[in-house]
């Protein structure tokens, strides 16, 4: 934390849109971004399995942070940057299109009514997200709390920016081959509750 964290902590500005791929030491082929990235686990074989590419881990709690930042010395990473705060400062100070994917897994679903204005899935996150995005890019959802589901599927539907990819109950039952899995996935599972996996194509 003390020491590899502030090299590789991205920096929000809002006075100028940023391209991300600026903020590697070396010449990436495209940037994606996850948005609580949690115990790091998605995030850090993305990672290792696309050193092509730059990624932005956006999470607030420090254990996970601390998490991640094991992993990506433990693993030698060079392509990952940190914003261990709110991922909307990240998305407000990005470029237009510079993101070509953008991870939500098992956000939190903020159960409550009276909490539901901070779910992270708003009209108004939406459109970061769809300005952010390069057309034809992919957001992937993850939740294993049906009333999240339906909030994030009517909100996205309603929204011109997204087109749902699914085609049958399969292609939103069963995770892709290439997407990690996470230590949520696996104790929701063991919990009795079963996973949702939504990709969304960048209109």
């Amino acid at each position: 934390m003390r020491d590899l964290l502030p090299a590789l902590r991205m920096t929000c500005s809002h006075d100028q849109r940023l391209d991300p791929r600026t903020l590697f030491d070396f010449p990436v082929q495209n940037v994606w971004l996850e948005i609580g990235f949690g115990g790091a686990e998605h995030l850090l074989e993305q990672a290792g399995n696309h050193p092509e590419i730059g990624f932005i881990g956006c999470e607030p709690f420090i254990n996970g942070v601390a998490k991640l930042l094991a992993g990506i010395e433990a693993r030698g990473l060079r392509n990952i940057r940190i914003h261990d705060a709110d991922a909307r400062d990240v998305l407000e100070s990005l470029a237009g299109g510079s993101v070509g994917r953008a991870f939500l897994l098992f956000p939190d679903p903020w159960h409550k009514k009276r909490h539901h204005k901070r779910r992270f899935i708003s009209p108004e996150n939406l459109d970061e997200l769809a300005r952010v995005l390069k057309p034809g890019s992919l957001l992937r959802i993850a939740s294993d709390i049906p009333d999240y589901i339906r909030w994030t599927l009517t909100r996205i539907h309603a929204h011109t920016g997204f087109e749902w990819q699914a085609r049958g109950p399969e292609d939103w039952r069963g995770r892709p081959a290439d997407w990690p899995a996470t230590r949520y996935e696996a104790k929701a599972i063991r919990q009795g509750r079963t996973p949702v996996y939504l990709s969304f194509l960048r209109r």
